[in-house]
């Protein structure tokens, strides 16, 4: 008879640390849980205090592995950290659609984007006294044309020992025909970035999943399904956990869907589709 596979190690990272204290509570129990092994940290988010710092890097002490990582945030309704960051609406970064319209018109100047997200690596090594594991980037601006310049320079000038995250996956041709349209424009802004950081020598996830429409009361067990198939070491999966409060409706769209990810993260059924395809947190 012979003997099982050993089981695959990848990240599960929830995004989106900083932005409300619900949500940064859902996170924290499940990296307590052993749920979650990585979080991406928001610094120009609204509950970024030192005791919600403290509070995660205590519950990531725990964890047989929890990798502490920087969101950077260059979208709306979020507000830059550098004093001369353009262009901006009204006082705030511009939401991510005209960002990403103007990325491919070409219209950005990326040594604006390169301070400031030195700038938000700054703040995350002040907050945490080192470099983040990695740094990925809210609603994937990180990828865009121009900013992506930017922000690769910026990881491998402050942070070169970190990974970037990409947000592609090679998928057979049926499966990607397959796909949400949310997930193939991240495949191909994705195949840029990826050139691109091999050329600064910057790390990255060699598979990416967890795209979807969370605008949509969506199954998000079945979704955890399809994201886990075929997923390769080192692969990495998004989620967005969190529990409701004031502040995230004051500042993000993504309510309910948050609620719905951390029940299922939180339930049994999740470690079951662990072991179904043979994956792991550890």
């Amino acid at each position: 008879m012979s003997e099982a596979a050993t089981p695959r190690p990848i990240w599960l990272c929830a995004d989106d640390y900083g932005i409300s204290p619900g949500v940064n509570r859902a996170i924290r129990d499940l990296i307590a849980r052993g749920r979650l092994n990585a979080t991406s940290v928001m610094m120009v988010g609204a509950a970024i205090d030192r005791g919600e710092i403290d509070a995660l890097e205590s519950a990531a002490k725990v964890s047989p592995r929890c990798a502490i990582g920087l969101h950077v945030t260059l979208s709306a309704p979020f507000r830059p950290l550098t004093l001369h960051f353009r262009p901006l609406d009204g006082d705030m970064f511009l939401p991510f659609a005209t960002l990403l319209r103007a990325a491919l018109m070409r219209r950005l100047d990326h040594e604006i984007f390169y301070a400031e997200v030195k700038a938000q690596l700054a703040a995350f090594a002040h907050a945490f006294g080192r470099p983040p594991d990695f740094v990925d980037g809210h609603q994937h601006t990180q990828l865009y044309p121009q900013v992506r310049d930017g922000f690769l320079d910026a990881v491998r000038e402050a942070a070169p020992t970190a990974w970037v995250r990409q947000g592609g996956r090679d998928l057979p041709l049926l499966r990607r025909l397959g796909a949400a349209p949310k997930a193939l424009v991240l495949d191909a802004l994705s195949a840029q970035f990826r050139r691109r950081a091999r050329r600064t020598a910057l790390a990255f996830n060699p598979a990416f999943a967890g795209a979807y429409d969370f605008t949509r009361d969506a199954d998000f067990a079945g979704l955890m399904q399809n994201f886990m198939e075929g997923l390769p070491e080192s692969g990495l999966v998004m989620c967005h956990p969190g529990f409701v409060d004031d502040t995230l409706r004051s500042l993000d769209p993504m309510t309910d869907v948050r609620q719905r990810e951390y029940d299922y993260l939180a339930s049994e059924a999740f470690p079951r589709l662990l072991a179904k395809t043979n994956l792991t947190l550890e």
